[in-house]
């Protein structure tokens, strides 16, 4: 599988880039409604290349998804107010939205699309160089770079002090018997399941000779001329 395709299959890594809508534009420029918010369905297909249907399957197959990111449905007073805002010539009583956040879940989503492919290989290279990030984060002032004699320093050095206590008195000796008993019951179990196995066969040879000893008994008494009716004595 491509490293890409991960995104498709994942919505845990979706959601870990879901905020990383800069990448859009580094692949191709989308163009937006004049609120500067939001795409219509047809817009969203001429920025991945694809016709209306296909995403019109997707959102069906994703709408929960898509929807947490801002996929929205617009009707009555709302879509009036969108119409004049925008522009929109058109008489129908609905109109679906998506945000920037939204195109990019569709990007994530989207297996046949050039355009949606380059935008999973902008996201997953964004957030390895995000990774690879150092991160800039001082480590507190070490106790003796504290001014002699300040309650900062004596404060430290008392708190350095009592974990240090703590450690050798409670902590590593807590870890060593914890050690001990998993190494203790570890052999308890492995001793019981022996001791099973070994019950298990004799139980079983037991059950085999008990059957063959009626089989027995009961070929005797047919040699010896017996009637069937008296048989089934013999068989319990």
């Amino acid at each position: 599988m491509a490293v890409e395709a991960v995104l498709l299959e994942s919505p845990t890594m979706r959601a870990t880039v879901a905020e990383r809508v800069e990448v859009l534009d580094r692949v191709r420029a989308l163009v937006l409604l004049p609120d500067g918010v939001h795409v219509t369905t047809e817009g969203v297909a001429a920025y991945f290349g694809v016709g209306e249907q296909i995403i019109y399957s997707l959102v069906h197959d994703h709408r929960a998804e898509l929807t947490s990111n801002g996929y929205i449905v617009v009707t009555g007073r709302r879509l009036t107010s969108l119409k004049e805002v925008c522009g929109i010539n058109s008489r129908a009583r609905a109109l679906a939205l998506f945000t920037r956040r939204t195109v990019l879940n569709v990007a994530m989503l989207l297996r046949d699309s050039e355009t949606a492919r380059q935008v999973r290989c902008y996201l997953l290279d964004a957030e390895e160089a995000g990774r690879r990030r150092p991160v800039d984060n001082p480590p507190p002032p070490a106790v003796d770079n504290l001014p002699e004699g300040s309650v900062d320093a004596a404060v430290a050095r008392l708190a350095e002090r009592v974990v240090r206590q703590v450690v050798a008195t409670a902590v590593t000796p807590l870890l060593n018997a914890l050690v001990t008993e998993v190494g203790h019951n570890s052999s308890k179990i492995d001793a019981m399941t022996d001791r099973v196995d070994r019950l298990e066969r004799i139980v079983l040879d037991d059950e085999e000779k008990a059957i063959a000893r009626r089989r027995l008994r009961m070929l005797r008494a047919l040699d010896e001329g017996a009637e069937e009716e008296g048989l089934d004595e013999l068989l319990v």
